[in-house]
């Protein structure tokens, strides 16, 4: 990679285009972002791409926005952090603010839910090209084998944030179990990067305070929610719900939570439709409070740990856990891939003839996604055209 890859601006621009047309939710996107950054400009390798994504999994936060904002950190420190996650996450704040702000029935047009229709079969394909990826990377003995199978069908039959972080930890015994006497001693504890720490714990103590204003009350809500929360941008809803949906209505709360589906990149961005709403007679301030609290914690927390993950997982006998881990993700992305991106996007066999030629263009002909995205969405609207 060019040294330019590296600048902030650069790394902004690539997050950004991936915000405009990363849709199906965080298995989506952790598949996006290994298309582009481990397959196509080798940032990194799968092996570290892995670490990445197990950090992530036990984080409260947006798993997904964790991802890319430490791959931005990984490439070029705090500014391509932060490039990264203003790139990933402007799109959606932006369309979830407008549609807060005004009211367009155009949306509403079957041509764009035929775009949108278009846009979640490249996911469904995106998603199935990551599992058969990082099955051949993480998947390479009986053993691995067994915890991502077995992790897909235990998530199939029991979904859930509970089940998800169960099989994590317990393919994380299980791979850590292997290493035996290989790690050699004890394994030293995770260094923490102190001043992020402080940060987090004075962001903490802030949102715990007597409510001192809207502009606070709705920092404190969003703050708590996104330090509470593990699995994503579903899992937060029932959080969000509860401490702010009464002070909307259930209607709009809801009218919200579906815009926040139907729009690409993170669901986590569903705090800028809320916050607007708090706050209708300075709606953008109230979104940019909502959406920087609720995804705060998680990143702060992706800051203070980066360092000491990275070291410790370097470690045979933690590496043997992460192996173990990344073997679940598989499972779990493999589970997600039929729940909810495939059941939502493929709705009969013209839609999953289009899948299996996406797959074929993007893994057997190494087509770019950029180039596969307008024929998958020019198929749709040309389907729903006639």
């Amino acid at each position: 990679m060019t040294e330019t890859a590296s600048h902030p601006w650069s790394i902004f621009l690539r997050f950004l285009l991936l915000g405009c047309v990363s849709f199906g939710g965080p298995a989506a996107h952790i598949g996006y972002f290994r298309e582009r950054f481990v397959e196509r400009e080798k940032w990194l390798d799968d092996a570290a791409y892995g670490r990445l994504v197990a950090l992530s999994q036990f984080l409260p936060g947006p798993g997904s926005s964790q991802v890319g904002f430490a791959l931005g950190y990984r490439r070029a420190g705090i500014a391509g952090a932060l490039a990264a996650f203003l790139g990933f996450t402007l799109p959606s704040f932006v369309l979830l603010f407008v549609l807060a702000a005004i009211d367009s029935p155009g949306l509403d047009h079957p041509a764009v839910g035929a775009v949108v229709g278009g846009l979640k079969l490249l996911a469904v394909v995106v998603v199935a090209d990551a599992v058969w990826g990082m099955a051949g990377s993480f998947c390479r003995s009986r053993l691995h084998w067994g915890l991502a199978c077995g992790s897909a069908a235990l998530l199939l039959v029991a979904p859930g944030l509970g089940m998800q972080l169960a099989v994590l930890a317990g393919s994380g015994l299980v791979g850590a179990a292997t290493a035996g006497t290989a790690g050699g001693g004890a394994v030293a504890p995770i260094r923490i990067n102190g001043r992020i720490a402080g940060l987090f714990v004075v962001a903490a103590i802030v949102a715990a305070l007597p409510a001192g204003g809207m502009i606070h009350a709705i920092y404190s809500a969003f703050f708590r929610a996104g330090a509470l929360v593990f699995g994503g941008g579903h899992v937060v809803l029932p959080l969000l719900q509860e401490t702010v949906g009464g002070a909307i209505g259930t209607d709009r709360f809801l009218t919200g939570y579906a815009a926040a589906q139907a729009v690409p990149g993170p669901m986590f961005t569903l705090a800028a439709f809320l916050g607007a709403d708090l706050m209708p007679q300075l709606p953008l301030l109230g979104a940019l409070v909502a959406t920087l609290a609720l995804f705060l914690p998680g990143l702060l927390l992706v800051l203070a740990l980066y360092d000491g993950w990275e070291a410790l997982a370097a470690r045979p006998g933690v590496a043997a856990l992460v192996a173990g881990i990344n073997a679940a993700v598989v499972g779990l992305l493999l589970a997600a891939l039929f729940s909810p991106v495939f059941v939502a996007a493929v709705h009969g066999a013209p839609d999953m003839a289009w899948v299996v030629l996406g797959l074929f263009a993007l893994r057997g002909l190494r087509w770019h996604v950029g180039v596969l995205m307008p024929l998958m969405v020019g198929a749709a609207v040309l389907r729903w055209w006639w």
